[in-house]
């Protein structure tokens, strides 16, 4: 085989402490064996808080806030968010003879038909991207027509999956480009976080990762052993609703949650197995990471003074601290990339379409991945070759306020958490579905104030320096909107921060 195999499993709301790499009391021997056979980052972040638009940069290696998503997710029933002829994981690989499939949660938008024939246009000026209670329920979709704008118009040969997250409607599988079955009914019941809509009759949401698996590890073996292939696993746990399944429930002695991360773990070992039982392990790139951070606000979740998914890391999911953002990120490819290495550098999500291309030697179009870092080389043990650590990395939070990092300052252009899940409360948003972040108060010329942290000396953001070193922010804000290029992007350009630096 010419090309190696590429596989890559992002879960859902994983922290950086989820994981026994990373000290983590929950048992995750698969993935525990992939980073001690393989190369472990400690310094990776997602390029967004939440899920949307961190699934959009890695698939397009391209901040998501570029498009017209600017805040907040998609729901269910979200207008697709990537344009067809965008560079993406999978229509670049099938120009060198890829088949690609992907298996899992989407949540980047779909061309959902309604009853009156149309099709909302996530581009089209004025487009309305968030969708409320009522306008996601699904009552006026013609689930009997095929949608557009997924994975199969993206590159993907294959996809089974679901829309959005397992809280959102519709409550069906899609298979290709249909439902599997007509969501014809209200859901009967509701768990933890669920938002009422349609479902297909018998649902079963324990059932939901182990069939995702299944689906893979059945295509995997359908692949002819000399075609190279993509596949693409993105698993709804540990995402609430938490509802392990009988092969993982108990495993974790920490919760439902807890053993939600052990079912990861437990996918991630069934496409080992499957890669195997090919002989292809050392023609195969594994990467496993996670799409955000993990929320903590939910008791029932566990207590986190016995496990911190988020590792020590200030903050959670939705927050512009660090632990909404910095993820875990394994990878492994036996012959190639050096056994039980770690990897120190800053790196983002959006670095793992060039990453990959680099690895299956495809050549990058003009424009593609703009904002992401091959690290094959710094994977492989080159330290010259890896992100220098002054590299500035944008971080985006769910209320669409912005971070940068860059060297061992942090300047964050908020208050609070920057309308994560964190003060201030989040709450408003998630009653409206509006998207529209009322509940964090603002930042632009007349509310100017943020926070400055030396993440060298103070890794836990706990000493504000924004008043006492005001030409780092300034240097860091224009920094930022060099990067932002014009504030489309939803930063505010006309904010006065302080004096620069001579």
């Amino acid at each position: 085989m010419s090309h190696p195999n590429i596989v890559i499993v992002l879960a859902d709301d994983m922290g950086w402490g989820d994981l026994g790499c990373y000290g983590s009391a929950i048992p995750t021997p698969h993935i525990d064996a992939l980073a001690a056979r393989g190369v472990r980052a400690t310094d990776c972040h997602a390029a967004s808080a939440v899920c949307t638009p961190s699934r959009y940069a890695l698939m397009t290696g391209r901040y998501a806030w570029r498009g017209p998503l600017k805040n907040f997710v998609l729901m269910g029933h979200g207008p697709a968010l990537i344009e067809p002829e965008r560079p993406t994981l999978a229509n670049l690989l099938r120009t060198a003879g890829y088949t690609s499939g992907a298996f899992g949660k989407w949540h980047l938008g779909l061309g959902w038909r309604h009853r009156d024939g149309s099709v909302r246009d996530a581009f089209a000026p004025g487009a309305r991207l968030h969708d409320d209670v009522e306008t996601d329920f699904g009552r006026d979709v013609d689930y009997t027509a095929p949608f557009t704008g997924g994975p199969l118009d993206l590159g993907f040969d294959r996809f089974f999956g679901i829309a959005g997250s397992l809280d959102m409607p519709p409550y069906a599988f899609l298979d290709q480009d249909r439902t599997v079955g007509i969501p014809d009914r209200e859901k009967p019941y509701y768990l933890t976080e669920q938002r009422p809509g349609l479902a297909v009759d018998g649902f079963d949401e324990a059932a939901v990762d182990l069939t995702f698996a299944a689906k893979a590890v059945d295509w995997i073996r359908s692949v002819p052993a000399d075609q190279p292939f993509l596949c693409y696993v993105t698993p709804s746990a540990p995402h609430r609703p938490c509802v392990p399944p009988d092969v993982v429930r108990g495993a974790s002695g920490l919760g439902d949650r807890a053993d939600a991360v052990c079912l990861v773990d437990w996918m991630v070992g069934q496409l080992v197995a499957a890669v195997d039982e090919r002989g292809q392990r050392e023609q195969t790139l594994f990467i496993i990471t996670s799409d955000n951070g993990a929320v903590t606000i939910f008791d029932d979740d566990g207590d986190s003074s016995v496990h911190r998914p988020n590792g020590d890391w200030r903050g959670q999911k939705g927050d512009l601290w660090d632990g909404g953002h910095r993820e875990p990120f394994v990878a492994n490819w036996p012959g190639r990339l050096p056994e039980g290495a770690v990897l120190d550098a800053p790196i983002c999500l959006t670095d793992v379409l060039p990453t990959v291309a680099a690895a299956t030697g495809v050549a990058l179009p003009q424009g593609a991945a703009p904002d992401g870092f091959d690290l094959l080389d710094a994977l492989a043990g080159d330290a010259s070759a890896a992100p220098p650590a002054d590299r500035p990395l944008v971080h985006h939070s769910l209320g669409g306020r912005f971070a940068i990092r860059r060297g061992p300052w942090k300047a964050i252009f908020a208050e609070g958490s920057g309308g994560g899940f964190s003060e201030p409360s989040i709450s408003a948003l998630f009653s409206s579905g509006s998207g529209k972040a009322h509940a964090n108060p603002p930042w632009d010329r007349d509310h100017p104030q943020g926070q400055l942290y030396d993440v060298a000396a103070d890794p836990g953001e706990t000493v504000n320096l924004w008043h006492d070193r005001p030409e780092v922010v300034a240097d860091l804000y224009q920094a930022l909107r060099d990067i932002c290029g014009d504030a489309s992007s939803g930063l505010p350009f006309d904010v006065v921060t302080g004096p620069a630096r001579a």
